[in-house]
């Protein structure tokens, strides 16, 4: 249980990016008021936790009324993941998305992608997945993922001090540090769908 709920954090924490989250809310917000940092932190992180609990209750739900199977979702949604800690990895640092005025930041980008990612909704879908965890290793799941997205606020507040510290550079390097440990759990995930991993170990 201890094994599973470490793996979930490092895989929730890794496609949540709080470090990258943190970087973009402290560019977004750099103008506004103390108070206003604070309650766009707050509705983020609200707007993030209502669609990543959603996606734990109702995401396979969806998927088995289309007909879709956890392991083919499990094999494509490591695929992605895959993707997605390279593009971690690789990235230039620099964000392309222009806001129109009428926006509300918190809600894009902050909560959606930055914060409850694609990455993000398909690890928690494939993390309580019902034919494989009982109930109380699927609320354990939830509560950390919870739990990244307290740290993740925690991160917000403080974006423009950790920022002041660190710097940009020691932000980005923490970034890649995460896209790799999140495409090599992205291969376990592959390697658990077809069945590889199980062979391997027998064989070794």
């Amino acid at each position: 249980m201890l094994g599973k709920l470490l793996q979930d954090f490092l895989i929730i924490w890794a496609t949540i990016d709080p470090i990258g989250t943190m970087a973009l809310f402290a560019g977004l917000t750099g103008r506004l008021t103390p108070a206003a940092r604070r309650k766009t932190a707050y509705k983020a992180i609200a707007y993030s936790a209502a669609v990543l609990l959603g996606a734990i209750v109702i995401g396979q739900v969806i998927l088995s009324a289309m007909g879709i199977s956890l392991l083919s979702f499990q094999l494509a949604g490591g695929i992605i993941l895959f993707l997605f800690g390279l593009q971690m990895i690789f990235s230039s640092g620099s964000e392309d998305e222009k806001m129109e005025p009428q926006h509300d930041m918190a809600v894009f980008p902050l909560a959606i992608p930055a914060t409850a990612s694609p990455g993000a909704i398909l690890a928690v879908i494939l993390l309580t997945d019902n034919q494989v965890y009982p109930v109380s290793e699927q609320v354990a799941t939830a509560v950390v993922m919870l739990l990244v997205l307290v740290m993740t606020m925690l991160l917000m507040l403080l974006s423009g001090a950790i920022i002041r510290v660190i710097g940009i550079g020691g932000a980005s390097i923490l970034t890649r540090i995460m896209g790799m440990i999140l495409a090599a759990l992205s291969v376990e995930f592959v390697m658990e769908a077809l069945g590889v991993r199980q062979w391997v170990g027998g064989a070794l």
